[in-house]
């Protein structure tokens, strides 16, 4: 199997991104040395997914901290302590649906907060800081390899062949994360104990995250896999009954099992449920937030209308080279519709088969069939 992927190279403080916006065309890391650069890349869709989004906000501040440290910025440990605080506030900002950046911001800053209080220097700050977000990171990729193993040990038992078919939707891969992904890694874990027949992945209109990054994904890992339009499902699944599994992602999974996630999931896990095929959530815990009590509580994300009415892609035909791709961006639409461009939508608890964390796999339990999350959880 190939080398998987990674979207976030950090080393010795310092921290590089890879810009998703010039992919499948184009691999090209940017460097992040400030927590401006780190919101911009999450605001601008350069880095996307939940787990990455965190990890992303998290190491931009630490490198930030280290370079102000290291430029004599800090006169206090009360200045460095500030520092943290404004700038977690203010990269929480970036994008505000995903609750692990909300759920890291809190942490880390509770371990900043308590540190404070014995705190001898703001170098002491920094480093209490930095050991924390990098420690992020490291649990991540950690937490990633535990959801494929549950997830595809969850599919294998509910299915009746030892080879197995699944479709994806949007990208929830080693870009999305830290690593391995989450639900593509259910797909890479079923790749790799060769119990995976066929992959399917969704384009995911109208940002094209299936298309320009699962696709891409699948291809460098040498992946069986098929791109389909996102009104294929259907289709594909009265045609394919040897398909299993729908696995997707989350950016928030409430308290009562409903789950946000990219547009376009609430649709598959209605078309699952009609053809009896299971539909998996697959995420991190602190992708669920217990404070969310059902998904009406979820704010959904609305993004430009531009993203739907233009697409931008490289020119075919035209000289690629090592760092430039000739691009360019059409309209499609008639000019002067309006447009609705939610980035998120909900899928009731009720559609979903089982949610998957790096714990084990949640499933429904009693006559009612509700999920008992807080309970698994605290478990």
């Amino acid at each position: 199997m190939a080398q998987t992927l990674e979207a976030i190279k950090y080393s010795n403080g310092e921290l590089y991104v890879l810009d998703q916006l010039q992919l499948p065309h184009l691999t090209h890391f940017d460097k992040v040395t400030t927590i401006q650069d780190g919101h911009a890349a999450i605001k601008e869709m350069k880095t996307r997914g939940a787990p990455a989004i965190a990890i992303v906000a998290a190491l931009s501040l630490a490198v930030d901290l280290q370079n102000r440290y290291n430029l004599g910025e800090f006169d206090s440990t009360s200045s460095a302590v500030e520092f943290v605080r404004q700038s977690l506030e203010y990269l929480k900002t970036s994008r505000p649906t995903a609750v692990n950046l909300f759920d890291a911001a809190k942490k880390l800053w509770l371990i900043v907060e308590e540190r404070a209080k014995i705190a001898s220097s703001s170098l002491d700050i920094v480093d209490t800081y930095v050991k924390a977000a990098e420690t992020m990171l490291e649990e991540d990729v950690k937490d990633n390899k535990n959801i494929g193993a549950h997830g595809a040990k969850f599919i294998l038992e509910n299915s009746k062949s030892s080879k197995v078919s699944v479709l994806t939707h949007c990208n929830t891969g080693s870009l999305a994360t830290a690593g391995w992904g989450t639900a593509l890694g259910i797909i890479r874990d079923l790749n790799q104990s060769g119990s995976l027949k066929h992959a399917y992945c969704t384009e995911t209109r109208p940002y094209n995250q299936g298309s320009r990054l699962t696709a891409y994904e699948l291809v460098y890992e040498k992946i069986p896999s098929t791109l389909v339009c996102d009104s294929m499902v259907s289709a594909l699944l009265r045609q394919n009954p040897d398909i299993t599994a729908i696995v997707v992602g989350a950016d928030r999974v409430a308290a009562n099992g409903d789950t946000a996630n990219k547009i376009g999931t609430y649709q598959l896990a209605i078309t699952a449920k009609y053809h009896g095929v299971h539909f998996i959530v697959a995420a991190p815990s602190t992708s669920i937030d217990l404070t969310t009590k059902c998904g009406a509580d979820i704010v959904i994300e609305e993004r430009p209308a531009k993203e739907v009415v233009q697409v931008t892609g490289a020119i075919v035909g035209a000289q690629v080279t090592s760092d430039s791709v000739p691009r360019e961006t059409v309209q499609v639409a008639a000019h002067g519709i309006n447009v609705w461009n939610p980035s998120f939508d909900v899928t009731p608890a009720n559609l979903i088969s089982c949610v998957v964390t790096e714990k084990g796999a949640i499933v429904k339990k009693g006559s009612d069939e509700e999920f008992d999350i807080a309970s698994f959880l605290s478990a």
